[in-house]
Formats: C-alpha cells, structure tokens, sequence
C-alpha cells in the first residue's frame, strides 16, 4: 500500500532532503506534497487526500505548534496522523508535541531507518507493543 505524504517545512532545501530519505527509506510514497508553513499545510490538507503529515516546528506564519492545534480542531483532519521532525529535541518539547497529538517525534539528523521507524509507528505498520 502507498501512502500520501505531505512535508511541512520552511526550508525547501530540507523538504528535498527528507523527501530523498523517504525515497531510500523503503516506504511505499503514493504523492507527496510540501508546504513552507503550517497555513499552507492546512490549504492542502483541505484539498488532497493525506495519510501522514511530517512537520517542522520552527516556522514562520504558523509553526507546528500552531498546526497540531489547527488539526486537533478539526474533525476530519484531525484523523491524520502526524510526525514531528525537528532539531529542537529536549524533553519539555518531545512531550509538548506528543501531548499535543503528534504520533512521534524524530530528530534531525535522522537516518532513512530512524524515519522508516517512526513513519511505520505512526501509520500502525507495526505492532509498537
């Protein structure tokens, strides 16, 4: 099975890169679209069927903070599991994210194995038991 992807991320450079990741990683990529910001994620998201959303955190307009929030209140989106990759990774913001409803959280620098992990958790590809 494929699966839509939508890549949240300010930096095009860094949309590239995970995209190439997703490519290496072994995950079966139906589409995959990119956004700058967490406002033209939810433009697309309203118009494109998406299985799972890899965001950023720190970005301008609305950051991914502001999204979770954005999806949480919403009763489609809100369906849509989301993985968080970022290079903040302390504690209090791992936890604040989760906590929020992102269904895992990878740290940058990532390796295709540590995104394929976390992709397949939050997709419910593997038993996580």
């Amino acid at each position: 099975m494929s699966y839509n992807v939508l890549i949240v991320d300010d930096s095009p450079a860094m949309r590239s890169f995970v995209r190439r990741v997703l490519d290496v990683s072994g995950i079966d990529v139906g589409a995959c679209w990119q956004a700058g910001d967490g406002q033209e994620a939810l433009r697309l998201l309203h118009d494109q069927w998406v299985d799972i959303v890899l965001t950023d955190i720190n970005m301008p307009t609305m950051d991914g903070e502001q999204l979770l929030h954005r999806l949480a209140e919403d009763d489609v989106l809100r369906t849509v599991p989301v993985l968080v990759i970022s290079t903040d990774s302390t504690d209090g913001r791992v936890q604040r994210m989760l906590t929020l409803g992102a269904k895992g959280y990878v740290a940058k620098p990532f390796s295709p194995e540590m995104l394929r992990e976390e992709l397949e958790k939050a997709l419910g590809v593997v038993d996580v038991g």
